[in-house]
């Protein structure tokens, strides 16, 4: 059993919020197509976020709750604490759909943290109380069950298979439940049955975790980890072709293919940083990796603050104070060089701000 603290999943956490807030942060109403998402089915690099980050959540908590319970924690108070976190990420999640106004009535309910939080209580009380076999087993069997209901189950209006924003299932179940507290007006892409596979990309980390745990030579996890990668992104795409890869449906297909990306990712950070030793370019990320929620949510908060200060640009168009700075500091770019060099500015700015933090050891555990 592996004691020591694995640097790498910190810098994996760290990239994968770093590239949150580029792809959360354009300066100005375009972007590159990789640093926004897929129009509908397909992958762009903004596509692997969110699925990396609940994909690191799983190999987390599994560090997180082995380590306490060798310290003698039970079972029931992990329990607890397990369910008061998920609480506190779900409702900052609340807080942060419903900033600056709080409409109720309207509010979205879904959201990234709501997600986050639902994957992880799943997927903990998993490692808690079942064994890895029954975990492993339970990816295929979520995959399968989610692509036959939405390829099989007869939406009104639109019959069975449809997998169009308003036609799928998984949209209809929202407008159904959730009418009035979504993100779009047909659909949301975090909806309530599209979380289900989203559970199996935190148990592909929750396995890729106890894979880690093993006392295995370094060469053998690498090499594990490598091929199944190979082999779900091998299956992803050949299941594309009846279930397409869909990030807002988040579907068996997407679930395979990102989280075999996951693990390439994952088993590089491993052999550069705690096989191979090298780490000083992982340190900036191990800043935002620590503070990882923290991060999240204050770029939003602070994103939807700028969105509120309305300004007159050049142009004489109305805008908001970030399209003024992008357009005063980046002006003599490209829209969309302009709109990406905003974008990094923003992410050093919050890296900035955290590495103080950092500094002085202050880590905002939620």
């Amino acid at each position: 059993m592996e004691a020591k603290r694995l640097r790498s999943l910190d810098v994996f956490r760290g990239l994968t919020i770093a590239a949150m807030i580029v792809v959360n942060s354009p300066g100005n109403s375009t972007s590159y197509a990789q640093l926004d998402h897929s129009a509908w089915n397909g992958l762009t690099f903004t596509d692997l976020v969110f699925p990396f980050f609940i994909f690191i959540v799983g190999v987390s908590l599994v560090f997180s709750i082995s380590r306490r319970r060798d310290e003698g924690q039970s079972d029931s108070y992990l329990i607890k604490q397990i369910s008061h976190r998920t609480l506190i990420i779900f409702s900052l999640g609340l807080l942060l759909n419903g900033f600056p106004y709080y409409y109720f009535s309207i509010i979205r309910v879904p959201g990234v943290l709501q997600r986050i939080a639902l994957t992880y209580f799943i997927a903990a009380l998993l490692f808690l109380k079942t064994r890895i076999r029954t975990q492993a087993l339970l990816v295929p069997a979520i995959l399968i069950a989610y692509w036959v209901a939405m390829t099989r189950v007869p939406v009104p209006g639109f019959g069975a298979g449809d997998l169009s924003r308003e036609g799928n299932l998984a949209a209809y179940i929202d407008r159904l439940i959730l009418h009035g507290h979504m993100y779009r007006t047909v659909y949301d892409p975090e909806g309530l049955l599209s979380t289900l596979p989203a559970v199996a990309t935190a148990i592909f980390g929750v396995l890729a975790g106890v894979w880690l745990r093993q006392p295995r030579a370094d060469k053998e996890k690498l090499l594990g980890m490598t091929g199944a990668g190979t082999a779900f992104i091998a299956a992803g795409w050949i299941w594309n072709c009846w279930f397409p890869v869909n990030k807002a449906l988040w579907t068996s297909s997407y679930v395979l293919v990102t989280g075999g990306l996951a693990l390439y990712l994952l088993a590089l950070c491993y052999r550069l940083i705690d096989v191979k030793g090298i780490q000083r370019w992982g340190k900036p990320f191990e800043v935002f990796g620590l503070n990882a929620i923290a991060v999240y949510l204050l770029h939003i908060l602070f994103l939807k603050l700028q969105n509120l200060w309305h300004i007159t640009l050049a142009d004489g168009s109305t805008g908001n104070i970030r399209f003024w700075i992008t357009e005063h500091l980046f002006g003599r770019l490209s829209p969309m060089n302009a709109s990406l060099c905003y974008a990094l500015a923003y992410t050093l700015f919050w890296y900035l701000i955290f590495q103080a933090l950092y500094r002085k050891k202050i880590f905002i555990k939620i």
